[in-house]
């Protein structure tokens, strides 16, 4: 990159969450593990410092300096090199639009400025829209206002007489769950199956199904009931053992029915999977089955209570307020000595000109995220073929690209362009092991080792200090898709036939064509310079966010008892996910779900992950004997089992 200017912009994302960065440096730029491993100066000039989390990267891994106009960028004989455009190399001149990786960080080179001439409305910081709401009865829980929570919620401790003397109704019990989700489910599961009386529980939320919130992100991303999920065989929210397995359940479902190929497959699948056959995945149908069985069976629509909680604090006894609305100034209180919060994610994250273009130009039918509904572009698409233009490359968009290919069954006129930022040359290593990468996507069963639900890498992250944590989990993650034969197949059948493309490139802005479609135009490597996509629609596939400060429910707890952030900005938790710092007397407060990632485990969004958090909180329960609940070992756990088999209730 020939240029006068000393300064550069570089763009990645941040491998542990999927968040932009896009800082604007001043050359000479270090780039490592260790901010003292990396020079302060360099032939008098100051050196920009930049520390990436990733045991993959060198303590000074490498440097970019301005050599006679050209932007060169040196390894400094790292242990796992230095890629540029997806050739390893020791030393390379690169230029705008091109892209380097070290560990599992791909950095782009923006020219300086180029970003904000581009993107002037959001920052990628505040580029989020709303999780679809339910269809709510007229009497929807309101948002929290002047009078409510009353003054009294100013105080570090509320007195409970003050709750009664608002005249709002006031119920005590001594378990109360916040979120009503799979989170929320499971915890209440565990503590029926502990002893716990569903009298002694409840649990606010705005849907009755547990699952609700998850069907629906489901199906907007086009997950219908016959589809599969990426979880596991034994991953079963349902079950306390999880036993017999999904695949078990499956097989004997179609052994019933006389389908002996399909039972079988899905046997030799968890006997084979992953090495000699593609790892077992449960149908969406069958799990929401499942778990409707299982909420009858405890009891489930008596412990819920339909609400929308306002503000949590501490009482002046030893328990917690929750404040709550019911509808249009129907408000109450809860009080409980217990306390469960998962609140799952509370926004989709949305590419920052993806949403300056929709707020500019008011168009939220031509650009869409796929956890929103749109199944207005799969019907549009049928009926007059089109373009469409695929954004992120993870789990979503290999399912958005599955969608789009059965639409083409029904009008072949339809074309795939897919924008991905950078090349990816090879896929994330952690020690020996290394992901296999296929046409740029990074393929692996789960979204993480199999190892962080119960094996070696699980032990390992308990163990580790907060800022370990960060680099292990930077190490572990990014943006990877389940290795299915069926869609490594469409993405070939696609290049091949031309209907699918992949581009590369820096974008540079969305515009409205004369016909008000979205064109993109990009900054692509090469004589081309800045080329334009033109497409009927774009579909944002980039994710989910779950960090503490976008809920405003837990932005104000946080707040208002100055709680610890771990440094993925979660809820800070101990090893039994107890947030410490919320302890009154025998009060305690746990968590669970994506407001923890970044603590002593993983995968704790996933099915396993929301059980391991929600057995850990509850024999912390049981060690400090809270009221009602037993050891569940040995003969106990059994009777359990055997009631879950005769569907008794516990």
């Amino acid at each position: 990159m020939r240029s006068g200017t000393s300064q550069i912009r570089l763009s990645w994302q941040e491998p542990a969450t999927g968040e932009l960065r896009e800082p604007l440096l001043t050359l000479p730029v270090a780039l490592g593990r260790v901010l003292d491993q990396m020079p302060a100066q360099l032939q008098g000039q100051p050196v920009s410092r930049i520390v990436l989390d990733s045991g993959q990267l060198s303590r000074f891994h490498a440097l970019l300096t301005l050599e006679q106009g050209n932007l060169t960028l040196t390894d400094q004989n790292s242990t796992n090199g230095t890629w540029i455009n997806g050739v390893r190399q020791t030393r390379g001149i690169l230029n705008s639009g091109d892209s380097f990786q070290i560990g599992p960080y791909r950095i782009g080179i923006v020219a300086a400025g180029a970003r904000a001439a581009a993107r002037t409305v959001r920052s990628s910081e505040e580029s989020f829209i709303q999780l679809d709401e339910p269809n709510e009865p007229e009497q929807a829980p309101e948002r929290a206002t002047s009078n409510f929570p009353p003054a009294c919620f100013r105080s570090q401790q509320v007195r409970v007489q003050d709750l009664y003397a608002t005249g709002l109704p006031v119920e005590e019990i001594d378990y109360a769950g916040v979120g009503a989700g799979l989170g929320s489910f499971i915890w209440v599961d565990y503590l029926r199956n502990f002893g716990v009386s569903r009298q002694q529980i409840k649990v606010v939320g705005l849907e009755l199904e547990p699952y609700a919130k998850y069907q629906r992100l489901c199906l907007n991303s086009q997950i219908p009931a016959h589809e599969r999920l990426r979880s596991n065989s034994d991953s079963c929210p349902d079950n306390l053992w999880g036993w017999p397995s999904y695949a078990l359940r499956e097989a004997w479902h179609d052994f019933q029915k006389g389908s002996m190929a399909s039972a079988w497959r899905y046997l030799w699948q968890v006997f084979a999977e992953p090495t000699l056959a593609e790892t077992y995945t449960p149908r969406a149908g069958n799990v929401f089955a499942s778990i409707d069985r299982e909420a009858a069976r405890i009891g489930w629509e008596q412990m819920y209570q339909y609400g929308r909680v306002q503000a949590i604090r501490k009482t002046n006894d030893g328990r917690y307020a929750i404040a709550y609305s019911r509808g249009r100034g129907d408000h109450a209180f809860l009080v409980t000595r217990y306390l469960h919060l998962a609140t799952g994610y509370p926004v989709v994250k949305f590419l920052p000109d993806l949403q300056e273009y929709r707020e500019r130009t008011n168009n939220f039918k031509s650009v869409v995220n796929a956890y929103e509904a749109h199944d207005h572009v799969y019907q549009q698409l049928e009926r007059q073929g089109g373009t469409v233009v695929i954004r992120g490359r993870g789990i979503v968009a290999s399912r958005i690209i599955q969608r789009l290919y059965e639409a083409r069954r029904r009008n072949p006129n339809i074309a795939l362009l897919h924008l991905m930022r950078s090349p990816k040359p090879q896929g994330n290593k952690f020690g020996t092991a290394q992901r296999t990468v296929e046409n740029h996507f990074e393929f692996q069963p789960f979204n993480w080792p199999k190892a962080c639900w119960g094996g070696e890498l699980r032990v390992q992250l308990e163990q580790a200090s907060p800022e370990q944590r960060r680099s292990l989990i930077s190490d572990w993650g990014g943006t990877t898709t389940a290795d299915r034969g069926d869609w490594k197949q469409i993405v070939q059948e696609g290049l091949n036939q031309g209907w699918y493309q992949i581009n590369f490139g820096e974008v540079i802005r969305v515009e409205p064509d004369p016909q008000g479609r979205p064109t993109t135009y990009i900054r692509e490597k090469g004589p081309k310079g800045e080329i334009k996509l033109d497409a009927d629609f774009i579909i944002d596939a980039t994710g989910l966010d779950g960090k503490v400060k976008s809920s405003p429910l837990l932005n104000d707890l946080v707040t208002h008892y100055n709680l610890p952030l771990n440094p993925l900005d979660r809820l800070a938790v101990t090893n039994h996910f107890e947030v410490a710092e919320m302890r009154n007397d025998r009060g305690r407060v746990y968590a669970a779900g994506a407001i923890t990632f970044g603590g002593p485990y993983a995968a704790v969004d996933s099915f396993l992950g929301l059980q391991y958090s929600a057995l850990w909180a509850v024999d912390s329960l049981a060690a400090a004997r809270a009221p009602r609940l037993k050891s569940l070992k040995g003969w106990a756990s059994y009777k359990q089992w055997l009631k879950w088999v005769r569907n008794q209730a516990p």
